[in-house]
């Protein structure tokens, strides 16, 4: 189904929205749920939640729900409680209702990759909707919106809970939006020199002479083998000297 460009009045939405995604959660029913989702919301870089008739009216302020946060405290602080649908989709261009499986008359169904590597190119304000835990969205909730995401599980049991939801959709959805990239693992250790390994090899094969496993006669190719092993290992002065202290100490129970 392609995409259709905003209205032309579009561009003139509100400036306070954070982020142009917004996620909108239906009649939720379990009070850690919103906490939980509000938290995988923020581990993926969104910040926008709408709650439509929540079970509970100071469910963004109850413990539980702040537990399941667990840091995303701020999300909470932000999201705003609405008394029906249209009302949490006003600002956004484009929403994907999320059920199981396609409803008869209602829009499209995708996978959610197969439709955000289209809709992450367009010029959208997109809300993802959730319904209540153990009933999904009503047609009717389902009919207001442009496209129905159905995330592929077994046939035979295909349920998950919300926030898990939310978790799928919000991480493949950054992911069509760029994704972040993962930060190396940073170290201040020195990597050890070509004296330390050459130290660290010798050392070895001492210790290798002394409980008979290496025949300095015929050493073959385990020392070569030995030299490169280390060298693949880009080993730290720290772990040669780990590595040094272990030979002495197979040394001292020989003796």
């Amino acid at each position: 189904m392609p995409l259709p460009n905003p209205p032309a009045g579009a561009a003139e939405a509100p400036a306070a929205l954070p982020d142009p995604t917004r996620f909108v959660l239906v009649r939720t029913s379990h009070a850690g749920n919103v906490g939980a989702a509000a938290r995988a919301m923020k581990v993926m870089g969104f910040s926008e939640l709408v709650l439509v008739q929540p079970r509970f009216d100071d469910v963004l302020s109850r413990e539980e729900t702040v537990a399941m946060a667990s840091g995303a405290a701020d999300v909470l602080t932000r999201a705003r409680i609405v008394d029906s649908l249209s009302e949490a989709l006003e600002g956004s261009s484009w929403a994907c209702a999320t059920a199981m499986t396609p409803r008869d008359f209602g829009p499209p169904t995708y996978a959610p990759r197969e439709h955000f590597a289209t809709l992450a190119a367009s010029a959208h304000r997109v809300a993802f909707v959730f319904g209540p835990e153990r009933t999904g969205l009503l047609n009717e909730d389902v009919y207001r919106c442009h496209a129905c995401l159905s995330i592929p599980a077994p046939a035979d049991y295909g349920s998950l809970n919300l926030a898990q939801a939310v978790q799928l959709i919000a991480y493949d959805w950054r992911q069509a939006l760029g994704g972040y990239a993962v930060a190396p693992r940073t170290t201040d250790a020195a990597l050890a020199d070509g004296a330390a390994l050459e130290g660290l090899l010798q050392h070895w094969q001492q210790v290798l002479h002394d409980v008979g496993f290496l025949d300095p006669a015929s050493p073959k190719k385990l020392l070569p083998r030995l030299h490169q092993l280390l060298n693949r290992a880009q080993l730290t002065q720290d772990e040669v000297h780990i590595l040094r202290g272990i030979a002495r100490a197979v040394d001292k129970a020989r003796r």
